[in-house]
């Protein structure tokens, strides 16, 4: 099926969103200074228990995101509010320093998927369905490098397919056993292979915060940043998501493809 000339411009703006510059070049931007200065600043207390807190936020924040929000498929996104709320917090870690990462990233985590879910329904998900509350999750993954990939696990679908099975078996995991104690592992199992991704773009968030002057003001544009990045990968995800309904998954990657050869 091929798609209509209004779907193809959706198609190229989920392309632009999901391919764009990742978060340390926006964060580089930002502060002035390359992002490397500020990985040398990093405590080896905090890089060594990044991963274990990335874990816990992404598990703290599916708990408490996915499950309370309402359906209304369609309406648009609250992107403004949910920004305010991971400036906010981000703002309160930047106070702190490194040492509030514990307490900071699960609550902005939790906004930050929240946001990402409202993005989902804003594209026509149902946040009932397990499959897209997988795919909310499985945003934390888009534009960021695991320290695993190769070159051919790079780019937007790349990812997807790697990440394709874990999906599909907590998915059907899930659906026999509903979100119960014996569900448990198999969610565990999926959320490590997000966190393993998610957690590079958290390094180079704390990072950036580990530059001298950041403070609290540069905590909350840093956060604001991050939340920013996601919220596109957000947006891309769920267009495809939504045009992969309409004409099936192999014609949109075929579209999607030639719009990048063409770029």
């Amino acid at each position: 099926m091929s798609l209509s000339e209004a779907d193809i411009l959706q198609l190229t703006q989920a392309k632009q969103l999901l391919e764009n510059p990742g978060l340390a070049a926006k964060i580089t931007d930002f502060i002035g200074t390359p992002i490397e200065k500020g990985f040398s600043l990093l405590p080896k207390s905090v890089s060594g228990g990044i991963g274990k807190v990335t874990q816990m936020a992404l598990t703290k924040a599916s708990d408490a995101a996915l499950f309370t929000m309402k359906e209304a498929p369609g309406e648009q996104s609250s992107d403004r509010w949910h920004k305010l709320g991971v400036a906010v917090s981000g703002g309160v870690g930047g106070f702190f320093g490194l040492s509030a990462l514990a307490i900071e990233l699960p609550i902005s985590t939790t906004i930050m998927l929240r946001s990402i879910a409202d993005v989902a329904r804003s594209e026509g998900e149902q946040l009932n369905d397990i499959e897209t509350k997988m795919a909310c999750l499985e945003v934390f993954a888009l534009g960021g490098e695991s320290t695993n990939d190769d070159q051919a696990e790079k780019g937007y679908f790349a990812v997807r397919t790697v990440l394709a099975n874990s999906i599909a078996e907590t998915a059907e995991y899930i659906a026999a056993k509903g979100f119960s104690k014996e569900a448990g592992p198999m969610m565990v199992k999926f959320v490590t292979v997000i966190a393993e991704r998610f957690g590079v773009q958290v390094t180079q968030k704390m990072a950036a915060q580990a530059v001298p002057a950041i403070g609290a003001a540069g905590g909350a544009i840093i956060n604001t940043l991050f939340i920013d990045h996601f919220q596109d990968m957000a947006r891309g995800h769920f267009i495809v998501r939504r045009l992969e309904r309409k004409y099936g998954g192999e014609s949109v990657r075929l579209a999607y493809d030639s719009l990048l050869m063409t770029e």
